[in-house]
């Protein structure tokens, strides 16, 4: 019996040890962590961000390794999220002073860098990447102190508790503990080939045509170092492009070109619009009052209103920028932003920079900041002669015409009618000069900007937006269209006028992020949801004086546009021109080489 017992309680000390280790697996800060992240990713999924636990994560298949006879065992790719999640998390417990907030608040870095990339998708219909936080100081200009005392609240305080938090005095732990990082960030860096290669045989898919696939397939931090290798791959391959001899010569034999196709040169004015929404595209939404101004309905009529993709969503009217003065995919690939990539001096030859060759004066007239989007040293670049700001923005030395005027209670945003009114005054002695050479006109406007405030004293609200789904600032814009409408309506007229052979094109550069993201346009339906919608904008063209409209383009078919009315039609007949023949081209690949020949020459 007393043998029994033994057995009895040396059994009852192994169940006991074997239940505390299986306790202590399942029932500590990391196996919280990992149900963290999990609920985490399912919420965000709910709200249209985006997918995967920690990649292409399924419940069916829940386990870190999988046995394969021929391979034997071996751990799962999409699971490459999870281990750098997991180590992270182990590196900031080891790096912070031991209190009972300590599993929490090593949580938080991950949790502020996942949920930022998550609001960033939500608003911009983007993936983030590193690059862009070059673009911050952008953003906090345009932000509104509410999002600001946000920010301040809910990022910068717990992001400094922790950083406050971190034991010192061991200071060799949070060395050692990132120097795996440090390799890891320094191979994207000076050996982003290897990095690629050995990355494409670990990882999942990497899917050329949706950022959005591939982030779901290998997950956020995965495909953050990815990108990076692949920027600076892309800077490293600008080199096979470099030949500017050959490059300047391209470009003076193609102005020669126009010149010989073109008969009597026509002028051409091109306006980038911030925000251009059409709300009559929602169909889960109706207003008290059609937000489209009479007069514009008046001057497109019911069929004249075109549709062009942009390449973004919500933000960033810099790379709308680009491709429609430059022709060419914005692949990011540089930059975040592709006119930060400009220097000035160099002459990228675009739009602007051929047809000055060809004989064109040429000026650009924006309505913000010149340091905003690197846009002043962008102009330069692109081919503008003249560039405009508003004196209250530009240096005291600075010549120029604009002036923002009375932007109070619309956060500096000067009104579309108040540019556009400066515009006409400056360019109308320059069309009535005899002889002069022809004008290539560049206006780019603000108004409309998020948040869409509204001076109700200058434009008082005239509508409201019906619909079980409520959107204030999609409201506001509505009601901000009704006179941006109008002002558009008197400054085509009043070209039409002035300048009735010429090509007037209007172009909105991306849809408004609308106060809850993706989510606004999803649930009032904007066209219905058809594919690619929310890259969808309106584009208003006038050929000699009369409102045309051609099929879906993209933004960055508008040069080729331009160099068709140009050359009288030749352009199109020697090259391929999807709105000409009224068809979308899917060629944004087939023009990367054009990009990278762009790019290198931005900054030489």
């Amino acid at each position: 019996m007393a043998i029994l017992h033994i057995i009895a309680a040396n059994v009852r000390k192994v169940v006991r040890s074997v239940v505390s280790t299986i306790v202590l697996l399942l029932f500590n800060r990391y196996t919280a962590f990992i149900i963290g992240v999990y609920a985490y990713s399912l919420i965000i999924l709910a709200l249209g961000g985006l997918g995967g636990m920690f990649g292409a994560i399924e419940l069916r298949s829940m386990w870190l390794f999988q046995l394969d006879q021929a391979r034997g065992v071996y751990l799962k790719k999409e699971y490459l999220e999870l281990l750098f999640l997991l180590y992270l998390y182990g590196y900031f417990n080891k790096i912070l002073r031991p209190s009972r907030w300590q599993a929490l608040l090593a949580a938080i870095p991950l949790l502020l860098a996942y949920l930022g990339q998550d609001i960033y998708y939500l608003m911009y219909s983007s993936i983030f990447r590193f690059a862009e936080l070059a673009e911050v100081p952008e953003l906090l200009s345009v932000l509104t102190w509410p999002y600001i005392v946000t920010l301040l609240l809910l990022v910068v305080l717990p992001l400094g508790f922790f950083v406050w938090s971190i034991d010192y005095r061991r200071f060799w732990i949070p060395l050692a503990g990132a120097l795996p990082l440090a390799v890891l960030i320094a191979t994207t860096r000076y050996f982003p080939e290897q990095y690629i290669d050995g990355y494409r045989k670990v990882g999942q898919e990497i899917v050329n045509w949706s950022d959005k696939d591939t982030v779901d397939n290998n997950g956020r931090f995965m495909m953050l170092l990815y990108r990076e290798a692949e920027r600076h791959l892309a800077h490293a391959r600008t080199e096979l492009f470099h030949n500017r001899e050959q490059y300047e010569e391209q470009a003076r034999k193609f102005a020669a070109w126009l010149k010989q196709t073109g008969g009597p040169k026509r002028n051409i004015h091109l306006v980038v619009l911030e925000s251009f929404l059409d709300p009559t595209l929602f169909k889960a939404a109706t207003y008290t009052k059609n937000p489209l101004h009479p007069d514009f309905r008046k001057l497109f009529g019911a069929n004249k209103l075109g549709f062009s993709l942009s390449p973004v969503v919500g933000g960033k009217t810099a790379q709308a920028e680009f491709e429609v003065l430059c022709g060419a995919p914005a692949f990011e690939e540089m930059l975040g932003m592709e006119f930060n990539s400009f220097t000035g001096p160099a002459a990228a030859y675009c739009l602007p920079g051929k047809l000055q060759l060809a004989g064109y004066q040429t000026m650009a007239s924006n309505a913000f900041k010149p340091s905003f989007f690197n846009e002043q040293n962008a102009y330069r670049g692109i081919g503008f002669a003249k560039i405009f700001f508003p004196r209250e923005f530009a240096p005291s030395d600075t010549d120029t015409y604009l002036s923002k005027g009375d932007t109070s209670s619309e956060e500096e945003y000067m009104f579309d009618g108040n540019i556009f009114s400066q515009n006409l005054e400056y360019i109308t002695p320059l069309l009535r000069e005899k002889d002069a050479p022809p004008l290539l006109n560049y206006v780019l406007t603000v108004y409309g900007h998020f948040p869409h405030l509204i001076n109700e004293a200058k434009r008082p609200k005239v509508l409201k937006m019906i619909s079980n789904f409520q959107d204030e600032q999609l409201e506001r814009a509505a009601n901000q269209m009704f006179y941006r409408t109008q002002a558009v309506a008197d400054y085509v007229n009043r070209l039409i006028e002035l300048d009735p052979k010429s090509l007037i094109i209007l172009v909105s550069d991306h849809l408004p992020p609308g106060q809850h993201g993706r989510r606004s346009f999803q649930k009032l339906r904007y066209l219905d949801n058809s594919n690619d919608n929310i890259h969808m904008n309106r584009i208003m063209i006038i050929e000699e004086g009369k409102a045309k409209k051609y099929a879906v383009m993209h933004h960055y078919d508008i040069p080729a546009m331009v160099y068709n009315f140009v050359s009288n039609g030749m352009y199109c007949k020697v090259n391929t021109c999807g709105f000409v023949d009224n068809k979308l081209l899917d060629d944004r690949m087939q023009r990367h080489d054009d990009y990278m020949r762009i790019m290198a020459h931005a900054s030489k």
